[in-house]
């Protein structure tokens, strides 16, 4: 509020004397140089302007590099989606994941990646940033730290049904 007082009596300050300077019948170059030797007070609500963002590029080089966001985002969700449908048909069918590729699973992986790698790909060809829906518990970095640990499931699950010889559960 003090803050809010003193520019406001700054700017009166400075509206009284350039009021002075024209009715008193000085010459308009004098009221300029007196209005350029006033300085002039900060605006009450600006606000700074948001800091720059760093692009996101949205070609496909940049974007499926080794270090790019699609690869491991792509990887991370189809092993989340493998490891809860393996997980699935074993509990239902009891088949282990080894019989599961053989009685018509490749079909289905490939047509999983397909989709899954188009729909991951299309908001980063957008420049959508992976982190723009990240809320809460929510987040991208979330997401492929369960990637990761259904990368390393679907791999002990698979170790584990050949050491068994049948299914885990």
């Amino acid at each position: 509020m003090v803050v809010f007082q003193k520019l406001l009596a700054i700017s009166l300050k400075t509206s009284i004397r350039e009021l002075l300077v024209r009715t008193n019948g000085d010459d308009v170059a004098a009221g300029e140089k007196q209005k350029a030797a006033i300085p002039i007070p900060p605006q009450l609500f600006s606000t700074p302007p948001p800091p720059p963002q760093p692009e996101e590029s949205t070609k496909i080089r940049n974007i499926m590099a080794f270090d790019g966001l699609g690869p491991e985002r792509i990887n991370s969700r189809l092993a989340m989606i493998g490891f809860i449908a393996a997980i699935a048909v074993e509990l239902t069918r009891g088949q282990d994941i080894f019989s599961q590729i053989q009685n018509g699973g490749i079909p289905w992986f490939l047509g999983a990646t397909a989709l899954l790698s188009v729909a991951s790909l299309v908001p980063l060809f957008k420049g959508v940033s992976a982190d723009s829906g990240s809320r809460g518990f929510m987040t991208s970095d979330a997401e492929l730290w369960n990637g990761r640990l259904a990368m390393l499931g679907l791999i002990a699950l698979a170790y584990t049904e050949y050491v068994k010889g049948g299914t885990l559960v």
